[in-house]
């Protein structure tokens, strides 16, 4: 049986693989295994699906890489006037 038990603290490491998708089969089952009988874990695991789902349905716009380049030399160039 204790190859099937997992401390609160693996089992939140493997709801973390498992959230992007980098757990095995046999990791999931004894998480799931795990959340049978631990309540913060249940919290944490529903916390942290909550969070992937807003992350993913969120709309956010990003810079792109030239974007934030110009914006880093300009800042740099302001830096120098301030520093001397």
């Amino acid at each position: 049986m204790s190859k099937f038990k997992l401390s609160c603290e693996e089992a939140n490491h493997v709801c973390d693989k498992t959230q992007y998708k980098e757990a095995s089969f046999w990791e999931k089952v004894k998480l799931n295994l795990h959340l049978i009988y631990c309540r913060a874990c249940r919290k944490y695991t529903a916390r942290n699906s909550k969070l992937t789902k807003l992350v993913k349905s969120s709309k956010m716009e990003y810079l792109d890489h030239s974007a934030k380049d110009q914006i880093k030399v300009a800042f740099e160039k302001e830096l120098a006037k301030h520093q001397k």
